[in-house]
C-alpha cells in the first residue's frame, strides 16, 4: 500500500536536501569569483620611432590592443639606436622596440608574434624583425590590400632565419 505522508516527506526532504546543495554550489561559485588569480605582470616595450611617423603610431595601437604595453620615444638618431642593438641594415625598418629583456622586435611585428616569442625566447636570439613595410602588416593596413610577408629571427651570432611566414590578413590575429 502507498503511504502518502511518508512518500511527501521523502520528496520535501529530496527538494530541501537540493535547494540546499544549489545554494552552497551558488555561494561557492560566488567564492571562487571573488577570488581573482593573481595577474601577470605586464609586459611593456620601449618604442623608438621618428616623431612624424604615423604607421609607429597605427602599429603601437595594435600592440596595446593585443595586451601588450608601450612607451614610445620619438627620436632623430634611429640608425644609432638600430646599431647599438645589433639589427643588420637589410633587417632595419621604421621603429624598434625593446622589452625590459632587451629583445628587440623591429618593423611591423605582430604583437600575436610577439608575445609568442618572449614567452619562450630561443636560445641565442636577439629578437625578431619584419623588414621594410608590408602592405597590410599591422599599422600598414591600406583598405583591403595584403601582401604576404616573413617574421625573421634575429640572432646574436649574426645569423637570421624565418621565424614564421603570414600569408594572410588573419594570420596576424
Amino acid at each position: 500500500m502507498f503511504n502518502f505522508s511518508r512518500s511527501a516527506n521523502s520528496v520535501a526532504a529530496f527538494i530541501f536536501m537540493s535547494l540546499l546543495a544549489a545554494c552552497s554550489d551558488v555561494n561557492n561559485a560566488d567564492a571562487q569569483a571573488t577570488v581573482k588569480p593573481q595577474a601577470s605582470p605586464a609586459i611593456t616595450l620601449n618604442v623608438y620611432k621618428s616623431p612624424t611617423c604615423g604607421c609607429c603610431s597605427k602599429w603601437i595601437d595594435h600592440i596595446e590592443q593585443h595586451g601588450l604595453q608601450s612607451t614610445a620615444h620619438d627620436t632623430q638618431q634611429l640608425s644609432v639606436l638600430k646599431g647599438k642593438y645589433k639589427i643588420p641594415h637589410n633587417a632595419r625598418s621604421c621603429h624598434t622596440a625593446v622589452s625590459k629583456d632587451g629583445y628587440v622586435f623591429e618593423g611591423h611585428v605582430p604583437a600575436k608574434f610577439i608575445l609568442q616569442f618572449l614567452e619562450n625566447p630561443p636560445a641565442g636570439a636577439i629578437g625578431l624583425t619584419v623588414p621594410a613595410m608590408p602592405l597590410g602588416s599591422p599599422g600598414m593596413e591600406v583598405d583591403d590590400k595584403f601582401m604576404p610577408y616573413q617574421i625573421i629571427l634575429l640572432s646574436h651570432n649574426g645569423q637570421h632565419q624565418v621565424y614564421q611566414m603570414v600569408n594572410s590578413y588573419e594570420e596576424q590575429f
